[in-house]
């Protein structure tokens, strides 16, 4: 059977670096097998979609401009979509070791059970290839057949992010089967700051609730950084120490996870900025649900696109400038 053929497409901003190419440069797979669409723009939702419009893949695979993958990812990959049932493949998104200890403490939290919860397992290598839903793919690493893609519609580009969440969810909705591959990881620093840390959970949040908005999935998990949010802003209000239970308890469960992550992984200066990053991903995702409810008005709309560019750096005519 002959290999299917794969777009790569990359969005990136105007004149913004591309480290992914350096992990495809070694890619083991025909070189006349792959494309490679970097694809520059402010609207990423949109230059995705402008760019499987023109891809020539059988599969469409989504990376970041950072995401560095192994080279047998794309046979990985191809082999799982020989299924035809198969519509969706993806990976998780891992912390390198070379991260500094703020970076390696915002991926242990991502990570964690009480950290990231249900979307643990897009942070982490856990169990075995699994049929799954939106909650364990994200779209730095995400393989999708591109007749399906198009057939429906591609992503949402009123959403950003979270446009990826609500395609797999009308997918899944459909029936097709989206399958979560442990071993088809990527390697993506996390947020150099706490600052953009806070300003990205917030942004993920956002983009949530604005999917809830349009139609998408929404677990009753989700919204429970949301609610914590507001049963801490009414704390002033309400003078009863039982009241002040569950803030003692959460205080001290951020504590347990930064003292069990420093025993479990050796990593004590990264572990240990749990007790603070933790309440951090909680509350800034919290407050971006919160907003993003509020601004429902606004959640309807499609962003404005900008000017986007398409450049082949690798096509299948191997005519490549690498």
């Amino acid at each position: 059977m002959a290999l299917k053929k794969i777009s790569i497409i990359i969005p990136v901003k105007p004149g913004g670096p591309v480290r992914a190419i350096e992990g495809l440069r070694r890619a083991d797979y025909p070189a006349d097998a792959f494309e490679i669409l970097v694809v520059e723009g402010t609207c990423p939702s949109r230059q995705r979609n402008l760019a499987a419009g023109g891809a020539a893949g059988d599969i469409l695979f989504f990376l970041d401009d950072d995401s560095m993958t192994d080279p047998g990812f794309l046979r990985r990959t191809a082999g799982h979509f020989k299924d035809g049932s198969v519509a969706v493949v993806g990976g998780p998104s891992l912390t390198p070791e070379s991260d500094p200890p703020p970076g390696q403490a915002f991926g242990m939290a991502l990570a964690s059970v009480f950290g990231g919860g249900g979307v643990r397992n897009r942070y982490r290598r856990s169990g075995p290839l699994r049929e799954t839903g939106d909650h364990e793919l994200i779209l730095c690493n995400l393989a999708i057949d591109a007749a399906v893609f198009r057939e429906a519609g591609g992503f949402d580009e009123r959403l950003y992010p979270n446009e990826e969440n609500e395609l797999l969810v009308r997918l899944k909705r459909k029936g097709l089967r989206l399958m979560h591959d442990p071993g088809l990881a990527v390697y993506r620093s996390q947020r150099p700051t706490l600052r953009a840390f806070i300003r990205q959970m917030f942004g993920y949040g956002r983009g949530r609730a604005q999917q809830v908005l349009l139609g998408g999935g929404c677990g009753v998990t989700t919204l429970i950084p949301a609610l914590f949010l507001v049963y801490l802003a009414s704390l002033p209000f309400i003078h009863l120490p039982v009241y002040y239970l569950p803030l003692l308890c959460y205080l001290v469960a951020c504590f347990c996870v930064a003292l069990a992550a420093a025993i479990r992984t050796g990593k004590g200066s990264a572990a240990l900025l749990l007790a603070v990053v933790v309440p951090a991903l909680h509350l800034s995702y919290g407050a971006g649900l919160l907003r993003g409810f509020a601004g429902y008005r606004s959640a309807g709309r499609a962003r404005p696109p900008g000017d986007i560019s398409i450049r082949r750096v690798k096509g299948f005519d191997s005519g490549a400038e690498w």
